[in-house]
């Protein structure tokens, strides 16, 4: 099993740095997976329902360790380049339109 595409969804919030969508073996997507900073720092989190008694169920997750920490390095790494791009783009002067000149 192989990650063959993350998409990042950074927001601004205190604890959810992002939501972010993969793609496995390029014919499986998994929507909703959450960048979470805890108290350890950051961590994946899987998607999960909300059910009638008030607790949260993961509705997908890794079936063992290796592939967790496979997709959260993925994950992670997507998120690091995202927010690297991300602060190029503030950084980089916006162009003056020509109505303004």
């Amino acid at each position: 099993m192989e990650v063959t595409d993350v998409r990042v969804f950074p927001v601004n919030e205190d604890k959810l740095k992002a939501y972010v969508t993969i793609t496995i073996d390029n014919c499986f997507v998994i929507r909703d997976l959450k960048v979470i900073r805890g108290h350890n720092g950051l961590f994946v989190a899987m998607p999960s329902k909300k059910r009638k008694d008030g607790t949260f169920r993961d509705t997908a997750h890794p079936l063992n360790n290796e592939t967790r920490e496979k997709i959260e390095s993925k994950v992670l790494k997507a998120y690091a380049l995202e927010l690297e791009k991300l602060s190029a783009q503030r950084e980089r002067p916006q162009p003056v339109p020509e109505e303004e000149l």
